[in-house]
């Protein structure tokens, strides 16, 4: 699919969608407690439906409402599965249920899309060797999916590099349910709020994790624990939130974003402060959980680190391409690991409107304040991509046209719909 779009400004009020991140934690946990979990404002994905799929392949089942989602869990009564576990696109359902299949006595086999089958595993799978599992790709000599693995894993101390923070999560979800204690020891740590999720999820839930509250570096979980089913809220979706709020900042437009969880751990909340230091009129509303940003100010160019929310690094590097002077992203190479290289696909669509961007291995500088014009851009598939490119589009002289604009549909499925009742104009083909 593809969105033609054109220069254009917003007016008016948008709620966003439940977390993508919080939703799938959600349903692995309730996959693994006893009894029947709900929960409230799903995010209904692909991503998250890819999960539900997948847990109902390990024993799980589950009912959809329009606004709760029933989870039947099995507790430590995991099945085999009895046919491959297909996660589609989402690659932190991959990482939790590779170690959901670790627990289990035979063999499964997982694989995905085309991104998934390039996104890196091995890594993962030798964490959960040093636990007792037998894993390995099927390719040899390519560091992807598909993957066969059995376990069970047992209790011990392993290692992983804090590279990609799924990793970490998906050792600690299924570490309770082990016959022996896990410690889990971290290298440079990344995305250090979604581990703070991960285990805001587990304590939650009746699951106690012993770990270095300052820099994450390990992680102590006992074995043998259980975890509660639950009736909880998932919380708005700030990686999502990013996209209307830029949108607003470097458009003359008035919007307001509602129904949002302004005290959540997600790392990409922080987008509200980068925005303001930059200049943006923003003004946070707690008593009503609303954030309104008027645009059309002048925006400067920052230096920002984003090793903790890597998901914004496509939105950023739009508003850093509006922005005077030089906006500088270090600690970016973990987004060169998610269902695109987005340092490399911002580079290149950036570049053909006419901006001037430069790299390295961790690092992207932008040379704002020129207007962008309007050029055919490929998201490549990935939704980040889709959605930053699409705002872009509201700021360009000219025809924007985005290619792939159907893969919004993995974290926010009705974005063009929600964006065009503020004005946007989005026209898909």
């Amino acid at each position: 699919m593809k969105a033609y779009i054109l220069k254009n400004n917003l007016r008016g009020e948008i709620s966003v969608p439940g977390s993508k991140s919080h939703t799938i934690r959600a349903i692995t946990i309730a996959t693994m407690s006893s009894g029947k979990s709900i929960i409230r404002n799903p995010l209904p994905s692909a991503d998250c439906i890819a999960t539900l799929n997948s847990v109902k392949l390990f024993g799980a089942d589950y009912h959809m409402d329009d606004d709760k989602w029933i989870v039947e869990g099995v507790g430590k009564d995991l099945k085999v599965p009895d046919d491959i576990v297909d996660i589609d696109n989402s690659g932190t359902a991959l990482y939790f249920m590779t170690a959901l299949a670790s627990l289990l006595p035979e063999w499964s086999v997982l694989t995905g899309d085309g991104q998934i089958r390039k996104r890196p595993i091995n890594h993962l799978l030798e964490a959960l060797r040093k636990l007792g599992a037998t894993a390995f790709t099927t390719r040899d000599n390519i560091d992807a999916p598909p993957l066969i693995i059995k376990g069970p894993i047992k209790g011990g101390v392993t290692k992983l590099n804090g590279r990609l923070s799924q990793f970490v999560s998906s050792i600690l979800l299924v570490a309770p349910m082990v016959e022996g204690d896990i410690r889990i020891e971290v290298e440079e740590p990344k995305e250090i709020p979604y581990i703070a999720m991960t285990i805001d999820w587990m304590e939650k839930v009746g699951v106690k994790v012993e770990y270095d509250r300052e820099s994450y570096k390990y992680f102590e979980v006992r074995g043998n624990q259980s975890y509660r089913s639950f009736d909880l809220t998932i919380a708005s979706d700030w990686s999502g939130v990013a996209f209307p709020l830029c949108a607003g900042a470097i458009t003359d437009s008035d919007i307001t974003i509602k129904d949002l969880s302004l005290g959540d751990v997600q790392g990409d909340a922080k987008i509200v402060d980068i925005l303001i230091e930059m200049g943006a009129d923003i003004t946070i509303n707690r008593e009503n959980n609303s954030i309104s940003v008027k645009g059309g100010k002048e925006l400067n160019g920052v230096t920002v680190n984003l090793s903790n929310m890597p998901d914004s690094l496509p939105m950023l590097s739009v508003v850093g391409a509006y922005a005077k002077g030089v906006t500088r992203f270090e600690g970016v190479g973990i987004a060169r690991a998610k269902e695109t290289d987005r340092v490399a696909v911002m580079k290149e669509a950036l570049t053909k409107m006419g901006v001037k961007v430069e790299d390295d291995e961790d690092s992207m500088t932008i040379y704002g304040g020129t207007p962008l014009k309007g050029a055919i851009v490929d998201s490549y598939h990935d939704h980040r991509n889709a959605m930053s490119l699409s705002v872009a589009g509201l700021i360009a002289e000219g025809e924007t046209i985005v290619n792939g604009a159907d893969s919004v549909k993995v974290s926010f499925p009705n974005f063009y719909e929600a964006m065009n009742r503020l004005g946007a104009g989005y026209k898909l083909v």
